[in-house]
Protein backbone atom coordinates (compact mmCIF):
# COMPACT_ATOMS: atom_id res chain seq x y z
CA UNK A 1 0.00 0.00 0.00
CA UNK A 2 1.18 3.49 -0.84
CA UNK A 3 0.48 6.52 1.32
CA UNK A 4 -0.95 9.73 -0.08
CA UNK A 5 -0.25 13.43 0.05
CA UNK A 6 -1.93 16.73 -0.77
CA UNK A 7 -0.16 18.20 -3.79
CA UNK A 8 -2.18 21.41 -4.18
CA UNK A 9 -5.06 23.44 -2.79
CA UNK A 10 -7.54 25.94 -4.21
CA UNK A 11 -10.47 27.97 -2.96
CA UNK A 12 -13.32 30.10 -4.24
CA UNK A 13 -15.78 32.58 -2.73
CA UNK A 14 -18.64 34.45 -4.42
CA UNK A 15 -18.11 38.13 -5.18
CA UNK A 16 -20.92 39.49 -3.01
CA UNK A 17 -19.83 40.42 0.53
CA UNK A 18 -22.45 40.73 3.27
CA UNK A 19 -21.27 42.85 6.22
CA UNK A 20 -22.58 43.01 9.76
CA UNK A 21 -23.94 46.44 8.95
CA UNK A 22 -25.88 44.91 6.04
CA UNK A 23 -27.37 42.34 8.39
CA UNK A 24 -28.35 45.05 10.85
CA UNK A 25 -30.63 46.39 8.15
CA UNK A 26 -32.26 42.98 7.72
CA UNK A 27 -32.79 41.71 11.29
CA UNK A 28 -32.59 43.04 14.85
CA UNK A 29 -28.82 42.91 15.30
CA UNK A 30 -25.70 45.06 15.17
CA UNK A 31 -22.03 44.82 14.35
CA UNK A 32 -21.18 44.96 18.06
CA UNK A 33 -23.64 42.15 18.89
CA UNK A 34 -22.32 39.88 16.15
CA UNK A 35 -18.61 40.45 16.75
CA UNK A 36 -18.93 40.03 20.52
CA UNK A 37 -20.75 36.71 20.20
CA UNK A 38 -19.28 34.99 17.15
CA UNK A 39 -16.38 37.16 15.96
CA UNK A 40 -17.59 37.34 12.36
CA UNK A 41 -17.37 40.61 10.41
CA UNK A 42 -18.14 39.65 6.82
CA UNK A 43 -19.29 36.65 4.78
CA UNK A 44 -19.59 35.90 1.03
CA UNK A 45 -23.04 35.10 -0.38
CA UNK A 46 -23.66 33.37 -3.71
CA UNK A 47 -26.36 34.53 -6.10
CA UNK A 48 -29.42 32.56 -7.08
CA UNK A 49 -27.65 31.67 -10.33
CA UNK A 50 -24.61 30.18 -8.53
CA UNK A 51 -25.38 26.60 -7.43
CA UNK A 52 -23.12 24.80 -5.01
CA UNK A 53 -21.55 22.66 -7.76
CA UNK A 54 -20.42 25.85 -9.51
CA UNK A 55 -18.67 27.03 -6.34
CA UNK A 56 -17.07 23.60 -6.03
CA UNK A 57 -15.92 23.55 -9.65
CA UNK A 58 -14.22 26.95 -9.35
CA UNK A 59 -12.21 25.80 -6.31
CA UNK A 60 -11.44 22.46 -7.96
CA UNK A 61 -10.15 24.11 -11.14
CA UNK A 62 -7.77 26.25 -9.08
CA UNK A 63 -6.46 23.23 -7.17
CA UNK A 64 -5.88 21.29 -10.39
CA UNK A 65 -4.02 24.23 -11.93
CA UNK A 66 -1.85 24.58 -8.82
CA UNK A 67 -1.05 20.87 -8.96
CA UNK A 68 -0.19 21.03 -12.65
CA UNK A 69 -2.82 18.39 -13.37
CA UNK A 70 -5.46 18.19 -16.09
CA UNK A 71 -9.03 16.99 -15.42
CA UNK A 72 -8.46 13.72 -17.30
CA UNK A 73 -5.77 12.71 -14.77
CA UNK A 74 -8.27 12.48 -11.89
CA UNK A 75 -9.85 9.07 -11.25
CA UNK A 76 -11.99 9.87 -8.19
CA UNK A 77 -13.96 12.99 -7.25
CA UNK A 78 -15.24 13.39 -3.69
CA UNK A 79 -17.40 16.39 -2.80
CA UNK A 80 -18.32 17.09 0.82
CA UNK A 81 -21.55 19.08 0.92
CA UNK A 82 -24.86 19.19 2.78
CA UNK A 83 -26.54 21.90 0.70
CA UNK A 84 -26.99 20.27 -2.71
CA UNK A 85 -30.60 20.83 -3.81
CA UNK A 86 -30.80 17.86 -6.16
CA UNK A 87 -30.18 14.24 -5.19
CA UNK A 88 -29.09 13.13 -8.64
CA UNK A 89 -26.87 13.84 -10.49
CA UNK A 90 -24.84 14.29 -7.36
CA UNK A 91 -22.60 17.31 -6.85
CA UNK A 92 -19.42 15.37 -7.62
CA UNK A 93 -20.82 14.29 -10.98
CA UNK A 94 -21.77 17.85 -11.82
CA UNK A 95 -18.30 19.10 -10.86
CA UNK A 96 -16.74 16.43 -13.07
CA UNK A 97 -18.98 17.50 -15.95
CA UNK A 98 -18.14 21.19 -15.47
CA UNK A 99 -14.43 20.37 -15.57
CA UNK A 100 -14.72 18.04 -18.57
CA UNK A 101 -13.51 14.91 -16.79
CA UNK A 102 -13.87 11.81 -18.96
CA UNK A 103 -15.03 9.23 -16.41
CA UNK A 104 -13.95 9.43 -12.76
CA UNK A 105 -15.78 7.74 -9.91
CA UNK A 106 -17.98 10.41 -8.30
CA UNK A 107 -19.29 10.50 -4.73
CA UNK A 108 -20.85 13.07 -2.43
CA UNK A 109 -20.12 12.87 1.30
CA UNK A 110 -22.59 14.52 3.68
CA UNK A 111 -21.08 14.93 7.13
CA UNK A 112 -21.95 18.64 7.22
CA UNK A 113 -19.18 20.69 8.87
CA UNK A 114 -16.87 17.67 9.24
CA UNK A 115 -17.39 16.68 5.62
CA UNK A 116 -14.04 17.73 4.19
CA UNK A 117 -11.92 15.87 6.73
CA UNK A 118 -14.09 12.76 6.25
CA UNK A 119 -13.67 13.09 2.48
CA UNK A 120 -9.91 13.60 2.81
CA UNK A 121 -9.63 10.43 4.90
CA UNK A 122 -11.71 8.54 2.32
CA UNK A 123 -9.40 9.75 -0.45
CA UNK A 124 -6.34 8.63 1.52
CA UNK A 125 -7.90 5.22 2.12
CA UNK A 126 -8.78 4.84 -1.58
CA UNK A 127 -5.20 5.62 -2.60
CA UNK A 128 -3.73 3.29 0.02
CA UNK A 129 -6.01 0.45 -1.10
CA UNK A 130 -5.13 0.99 -4.76
CA UNK A 131 -8.63 2.08 -5.75
CA UNK A 132 -7.47 5.50 -6.93
CA UNK A 133 -4.21 7.20 -7.86
CA UNK A 134 -5.27 10.86 -8.02
CA UNK A 135 -8.28 12.21 -6.15
CA UNK A 136 -10.00 15.58 -6.24
CA UNK A 137 -11.43 16.37 -2.79
CA UNK A 138 -13.78 19.34 -2.48
CA UNK A 139 -15.65 20.90 0.42
CA UNK A 140 -18.42 23.19 -0.81
CA UNK A 141 -21.56 24.61 0.76
CA UNK A 142 -24.08 27.27 -0.11
CA UNK A 143 -25.41 27.89 3.38
CA UNK A 144 -27.42 30.89 2.19
CA UNK A 145 -29.82 28.44 0.52
CA UNK A 146 -30.74 26.79 3.84
CA UNK A 147 -30.76 29.86 6.09
CA UNK A 148 -33.74 31.65 7.62
CA UNK A 149 -32.72 35.25 7.03
CA UNK A 150 -35.21 36.45 9.66
CA UNK A 151 -33.51 34.42 12.43
CA UNK A 152 -30.70 36.52 13.87
CA UNK A 153 -29.24 33.58 15.82
CA UNK A 154 -28.33 31.70 12.64
CA UNK A 155 -28.25 34.17 9.74
CA UNK A 156 -25.29 36.06 11.26
CA UNK A 157 -23.18 32.91 11.15
CA UNK A 158 -23.27 31.63 7.61
CA UNK A 159 -21.38 32.18 4.37
CA UNK A 160 -20.92 30.42 1.03
CA UNK A 161 -17.74 29.07 -0.54
CA UNK A 162 -15.62 26.12 -1.56
CA UNK A 163 -12.15 24.71 -1.06
CA UNK A 164 -10.41 21.85 -2.83
CA UNK A 165 -7.37 19.61 -2.58
CA UNK A 166 -5.64 17.33 -5.06
CA UNK A 167 -4.58 14.11 -3.34
CA UNK A 168 -2.03 11.84 -5.00
CA UNK A 169 -0.15 8.67 -4.15
CA UNK A 170 3.10 9.38 -2.35
CA UNK A 171 6.25 8.31 -4.16
CA UNK A 172 7.52 4.87 -3.10
CA UNK A 173 9.80 5.11 -0.11
CA UNK A 174 8.62 8.59 0.88
CA UNK A 175 6.66 9.58 3.96
CA UNK A 176 2.90 9.79 3.63
CA UNK A 177 1.61 13.35 3.72
CA UNK A 178 -1.81 12.51 5.20
CA UNK A 179 -1.82 11.06 8.69
CA UNK A 180 -4.29 8.54 10.12
CA UNK A 181 -7.77 9.90 10.73
CA UNK A 182 -9.41 10.13 14.14
CA UNK A 183 -13.17 10.20 13.58
CA UNK A 184 -16.48 9.47 15.25
CA UNK A 185 -19.82 10.95 16.26
CA UNK A 186 -22.29 11.44 19.12
CA UNK A 187 -25.53 10.11 17.60
CA UNK A 188 -27.67 10.85 20.63
CA UNK A 189 -26.81 14.54 20.23
CA UNK A 190 -27.30 14.59 16.47
CA UNK A 191 -30.18 17.07 16.65
CA UNK A 192 -27.90 19.74 18.10
CA UNK A 193 -27.06 20.85 14.53
CA UNK A 194 -29.73 20.39 11.87
CA UNK A 195 -30.56 21.12 8.25
CA UNK A 196 -34.05 19.74 7.85
CA UNK A 197 -37.62 20.48 6.84
CA UNK A 198 -39.28 21.64 3.62
CA UNK A 199 -37.75 23.94 2.62
CA UNK A 200 -34.64 22.82 4.53
CA UNK A 201 -33.42 25.22 7.19
CA UNK A 202 -30.27 25.36 9.29
CA UNK A 203 -30.80 25.36 13.07
CA UNK A 204 -28.67 24.51 16.06
CA UNK A 205 -28.54 24.37 19.84
CA UNK A 206 -25.67 26.78 20.18
CA UNK A 207 -24.83 26.29 23.85
CA UNK A 208 -24.79 22.49 23.55
CA UNK A 209 -22.48 22.66 20.56
CA UNK A 210 -20.18 25.16 22.30
CA UNK A 211 -19.86 23.02 25.44
CA UNK A 212 -19.23 19.84 23.46
CA UNK A 213 -16.70 21.45 21.13
CA UNK A 214 -14.67 23.19 23.80
CA UNK A 215 -14.65 20.34 26.34
CA UNK A 216 -14.57 17.09 24.35
CA UNK A 217 -12.79 17.97 21.12
CA UNK A 218 -9.35 19.00 22.51
CA UNK A 219 -8.75 15.39 23.56
CA UNK A 220 -9.78 14.08 20.14
CA UNK A 221 -7.52 16.59 18.38
CA UNK A 222 -4.56 15.56 20.54
CA UNK A 223 -5.26 11.91 19.71
CA UNK A 224 -5.17 12.77 15.99
CA UNK A 225 -1.69 14.21 16.57
CA UNK A 226 -0.63 11.04 18.42
CA UNK A 227 -1.80 8.93 15.50
CA UNK A 228 0.56 10.95 13.29
CA UNK A 229 3.45 10.47 15.74
CA UNK A 230 3.49 14.14 16.76
CA UNK A 231 2.62 16.33 19.72
CA UNK A 232 0.48 19.47 19.44
CA UNK A 233 3.65 21.52 20.04
CA UNK A 234 5.08 20.11 16.78
CA UNK A 235 2.29 21.61 14.67
CA UNK A 236 2.97 24.54 12.36
CA UNK A 237 -0.72 25.34 12.00
CA UNK A 238 -4.16 24.35 13.23
CA UNK A 239 -7.13 24.57 10.87
CA UNK A 240 -10.35 23.86 12.74
CA UNK A 241 -13.85 24.00 11.34
CA UNK A 242 -14.58 27.71 11.27
CA UNK A 243 -17.79 27.51 13.34
CA UNK A 244 -17.34 30.84 15.08
CA UNK A 245 -14.40 32.59 16.64
CA UNK A 246 -15.64 31.94 20.19
CA UNK A 247 -15.27 28.21 19.55
CA UNK A 248 -12.13 28.28 17.38
CA UNK A 249 -9.94 30.27 19.78
CA UNK A 250 -10.56 28.38 23.06
CA UNK A 251 -10.47 25.04 21.27
CA UNK A 252 -7.10 25.87 19.70
CA UNK A 253 -5.72 26.90 23.11
CA UNK A 254 -6.91 23.71 24.80
CA UNK A 255 -5.33 21.51 22.14
CA UNK A 256 -1.93 22.87 23.25
CA UNK A 257 -0.56 23.80 19.83
CA UNK A 258 1.56 26.55 21.32
CA UNK A 259 3.77 27.09 18.25
CA UNK A 260 1.04 26.91 15.63
CA UNK A 261 -0.62 29.48 13.42
CA UNK A 262 -4.37 29.25 14.09
CA UNK A 263 -6.68 29.77 11.11
CA UNK A 264 -9.23 32.51 11.80
CA UNK A 265 -10.85 32.78 8.38
CA UNK A 266 -14.27 32.72 10.05
CA UNK A 267 -13.83 36.46 10.72
CA UNK A 268 -13.96 37.22 6.99
CA UNK A 269 -15.90 34.24 5.62
CA UNK A 270 -18.36 33.17 8.30
CA UNK A 271 -19.30 29.53 8.82
CA UNK A 272 -19.11 27.87 5.39
CA UNK A 273 -19.72 24.33 6.72
CA UNK A 274 -17.81 21.70 4.69
CA UNK A 275 -15.95 24.45 2.82
CA UNK A 276 -14.49 26.05 5.91
CA UNK A 277 -11.39 23.88 6.45
CA UNK A 278 -10.10 23.70 2.86
CA UNK A 279 -10.96 27.38 2.35
CA UNK A 280 -8.98 28.44 5.42
CA UNK A 281 -6.11 26.02 4.70
CA UNK A 282 -5.80 27.18 1.10
CA UNK A 283 -5.63 30.81 2.25
CA UNK A 284 -2.87 30.04 4.79
CA UNK A 285 -0.79 28.42 2.04
CA UNK A 286 -1.51 31.24 -0.42
CA UNK A 287 -0.52 33.86 2.18
CA UNK A 288 2.75 32.07 2.99
CA UNK A 289 1.76 31.54 6.63
CA UNK A 290 2.89 27.91 6.33
CA UNK A 291 5.60 26.28 4.23
CA UNK A 292 5.80 23.10 2.17
CA UNK A 293 6.20 20.08 4.40
CA UNK A 294 4.90 21.77 7.54
CA UNK A 295 2.63 19.60 9.74
CA UNK A 296 -0.90 20.99 9.96
CA UNK A 297 -3.80 19.67 12.01
CA UNK A 298 -7.14 19.70 10.18
CA UNK A 299 -10.11 19.05 12.43
CA UNK A 300 -13.77 19.19 11.42
CA UNK A 301 -16.77 18.97 13.71
CA UNK A 302 -20.44 19.82 13.78
CA UNK A 303 -23.53 18.25 12.18
CA UNK A 304 -24.60 14.80 13.51
CA UNK A 305 -22.18 15.83 16.20
CA UNK A 306 -19.58 14.20 13.96
CA UNK A 307 -15.87 14.90 14.04
CA UNK A 308 -12.82 13.93 11.97
CA UNK A 309 -9.26 15.11 12.07
CA UNK A 310 -5.81 14.28 10.72
CA UNK A 311 -2.37 15.81 10.50
CA UNK A 312 -1.30 16.61 6.94
CA UNK A 313 1.85 17.98 5.39
CA UNK A 314 1.55 21.28 3.52
CA UNK A 315 1.83 21.05 -0.25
Amino acid sequence: MSGSRITALGHYQPARVLTNEDLAGMVDTSDAWITSRVGIRTRHIAGSDEPVDELAAHAAAKALAAAGRTPDEIDLVLVATSTAIDRSPNTAARVAARLGMPGPAVMDINVVCAGFTHALATADHAVRAGGAHRVLVVGADKMSDVTDWTDRTTCVLVGDGAGAAVVEAAAPGTESGIGPVLWGSVPEMGNAVRIEGTPPRFAQEGQSVYRWATTRLPEFARRACEKAGLTPADLAAVVLHQANLRIVEPLARRIGAVNAVVARDVVDSGNTSAASIPLAFSKLVEQGAVSAGDPVLLFGFGGNLSYAGQVVRCP
